[in-house]
């Protein structure tokens, strides 16, 4: 308990020190992993946008580099529609076998 402020020289810092941390204390309590948790919320989801957005953008490129690569032996719309092909039937294989390792109800 603080002292009797007319003797105590540093009463006023002493009890200004108190405040302090008693305030600190509950703010650290109270709002501290509050903020942590919409962190890592916002953090999550910004990850989760950037992350869908690099494997679109890598489709596209993966799509226009065979295109241009098959562009070398056969004429651009069949380049196109062969392209198309060999991707899709990569991601059919890919559903594929993921639906094999799912986990049935």
């Amino acid at each position: 308990m603080p002292g009797n402020p007319l003797t105590d020289p540093n009463w006023a810092a002493d009890v200004t020190n108190q405040i302090t941390s008693v305030v600190g204390n509950v703010r650290e309590k109270t709002t501290g992993n509050v903020i942590k948790a919409v962190r890592a919320v916002v953090f999550g989801l910004l990850a989760t946008f950037l992350g869908l957005f690099a494997v679109v953008m890598f489709v596209v490129i993966v799509t226009r580099a065979l295109q241009s690569l098959l562009d070398i032996w056969v004429d651009w719309a069949t380049a196109v529609w062969i392209s198309y092909l060999f991707l899709g039937g990569l991601f059919v294989l890919a559903g594929l076998i993921l639906m094999s390792k799912r986990h049935s109800a």
